[in-house]
């Protein structure tokens, strides 16, 4: 065979390929699309889905259909998305607690960055620190002096072992190099109720459930994670701005979709997701939430799927944290 004429059948073939994927991305979707939340309705990710669902069904065409699935900290409906077909139509929106888990379980049934394809990080929540008025701390510093000074006296309440303000408490101590003790309960919202009703001293918790305690005076916010003060909050310093630096504990939200998920269709998602995420009716409903906007590319929410998958790893190892 000549060189020209196989020149010319590598040309005919690379395009016949991509005449393939374009055909391919212009035919999809053709049906409606579910998109599994892992948790009950209600929450911030269940919020957050039906926020983005009516504009992304505008954008590609079709229908979003949310799926509630709860159990086992995400893990049930994790596992439904894993297992689904690698066709478009089963998405699955998750907070941090997937990229927590793999440190906090080893049974687990999949490998959370071979199952997933990631198409989008969609936000990002900072977490507060809270004190009870009482406690007499009127900064960060303060408290760490107060906790120095009190080893093992002062006490944090999360949403329960292994929650996500459970492991935003360890980080803090790591970071402060604090000894102070960890204050279970069956939720987020029983922690805030006793750091209010004066039972622990403090507990970490997100701007939507702080900014209203905090104004009407139950509540003293210390710092936040992140790394500019929120808006919501603007006289919050950051944990960096408070001198403490290191407490990197907040939420992430992403969507992801079964692994292998073709390119053409996680670029379409994509692009309709960033797309969303720019307009300026989404964002202002996205920070009522207490959430920043993020966006960004596939291989963007990858890496950060890896970084925080270690990071809480390290943590949990150093903490000794065990779930049941």
């Amino acid at each position: 065979m000549s060189y020209r004429i196989f020149f010319s059948k590598a040309l005919l073939l690379i395009g016949m390929v991509f005449f393939g994927f374009s055909a391919f991305a212009q035919s999809w979707p053709t049906k409606p699309i579910r998109v599994v939340v892992p948790f009950a309705p209600g929450g911030g990710t269940d919020i957050l889905a039906r926020v983005l669902a009516p504009r992304l069904s505008e954008l590609l065409g079709q229908p979003i259909v949310i799926d509630n699935k709860p159990g086992a900290s995400s893990i049930i409906g994790s596992q439904i998305v894993a297992q689904a077909p690698a066709d478009g139509y089963t998405l699955l929106m998750v907070d941090s607690s997937i990229l927590v888990n793999p440190g906090l379980r080893s049974n687990l049934p999949y490998d959370t960055l071979k199952a997933f394809t990631p198409i989008s990080h969609l936000a990002v929540g900072p977490v507060i620190l809270v004190v009870n008025p009482s406690v007499p701390a009127q900064n960060l510093s303060e408290l760490v002096k107060l906790a120095k000074a009190k080893p093992g006296e002062l006490f944090y309440g999360s949403g329960g072992n292994g929650a996500s303000t459970h492991l935003a408490g360890e980080l803090f101590k790591m970071a402060a190099n604090i000894n102070i003790g960890h204050a279970p309960f069956k939720g987020t919202g029983e922690a805030m109720a006793a750091v209010m009703g004066g039972q622990v001293p403090m507990t970490f918790t997100g701007i939507s459930s702080a900014k209203q305690p905090v104004a009407a005076g139950r509540l003293r916010a210390l710092a936040l994670t992140g790394e500019r003060r929120h808006p919501a909050m603007p006289n919050v310093p950051t944990f960096a701005e408070a001198g403490l630096k290191g407490v990197d504990a907040s939420s992430h939200w992403g969507l992801l979709g079964p692994a292998n998920l073709p390119a053409a269709i996680v670029n379409q998602l994509s692009a309709a997701v960033n797309k969303a995420l720019a307009e300026s009716a989404i964002q202002v409903r996205v920070a009522g939430l207490g959430f920043d906007v993020k966006g960004g590319l596939p291989s963007d929410h990858l890496k950060l799927m890896e970084v925080e998958i270690e990071k809480w790893r390290k943590v949990i190892q150093t903490a000794g944290i065990k779930v049941n």
